[in-house]
């Protein structure tokens, strides 16, 4: 057996021990805090209570896999304000990031199937917003729950992209109308967020990742005044200045590393 093959063995070892970590720091704090979470969960308007500890959670998550974040803020988000905040998609750690960087409370709107995960999928399905992407009745349901939730004064997160995308050396997806058809509807500013390294630290390929800085960039708002539900184009302006603004950024994450590389 060659150094290689010793190598590729010893990284394989690790990417199972390590991924397997990560998942019981999904539930650990969970069970740690489930006192706390049940009753915070309760009603809806102790919600903000709920999502002071999912905070905890999520940083607990980052720091004990090894991970660190840095934030470029733009603009910073006011509090008591709602806000439509939208990302790049590319790992589940996108999740742990938006909450551990953003404090004012948020629901998200994410895929029913997450909710078949143990002991995190029981609160998840309980304080998110589920849709199935596969039916009209179900997408339907998110307007109308996204409403009562922006009502309560919270902001709503959404990944545009729609789920992340099978081909992982894409660098952004097209976006779904949802996000920006509710902002525009709501009159919400559109937070904008840039994640640049969640794909590469923690992908959904098993045998991959590993622990490591994750840098993001909160964007200047896309104000949604004078815009209408009814007008398409409306709708369509919003979506694609939101995605030129989280690609270039994109592209400009992807030059300074190689930029840092040749230097090393």
């Amino acid at each position: 057996m060659c150094i290689f093959d010793v190598m590729k063995i010893i990284k394989m070892i690790f990417w199972i021990l390590w991924r397997t970590w990560f998942y019981l720091m999904m539930g650990i704090p969970i069970l740690v805090m489930l006192p706390f979470l049940v009753v915070s969960i309760l009603k809806e308007k102790w919600y903000p209570y709920f999502f002071i500890m999912a905070r905890v959670w999520a940083k607990c998550i980052l720091y004990g896999s090894g991970f660190y974040y840095k934030v470029e803020r733009a603009q910073v988000l006011a509090p008591k304000q709602s806000y439509m905040l939208v990302a790049n998609h590319t790992s589940i750690a996108d999740i742990m990031l938006m909450l551990a960087i953003t404090r004012n409370p948020f629901v998200f709107v994410g895929k029913k199937s997450l909710a078949k995960i143990p002991v995190f999928g029981f609160f998840y399905k309980r304080t998110c917003i589920l849709v199935d992407r596969n039916s009209s009745r179900s997408r339907m349901a998110v307007f109308n729950h996204a409403q009562r939730r922006i009502k309560q004064g919270l902001s709503i997160c959404i990944f545009p992209e729609g789920g992340v995308p099978e081909d992982e050396s894409m660098l952004l997806d097209e976006f779904k109308d949802g996000a920006f058809r509710l902002a525009i509807e709501h009159q919400i500013p559109i937070v904008p967020i840039t994640f640049a390294d969640n794909k590469e630290r923690f992908s959904y390929t098993f045998f991959s990742g590993s622990p490591g800085l994750m840098r993001a960039k909160v964007h200047r708002f896309v104000e949604t005044t004078a815009k209408t539900v009814e007008s398409k184009k409306d709708i369509k302006a919003a979506k694609e200045t939101v995605w030129e603004i989280i690609y270039h950024q994109l592209q400009m994450f992807q030059k300074q590393k190689k930029s840092t590389e040749k230097m090393v």
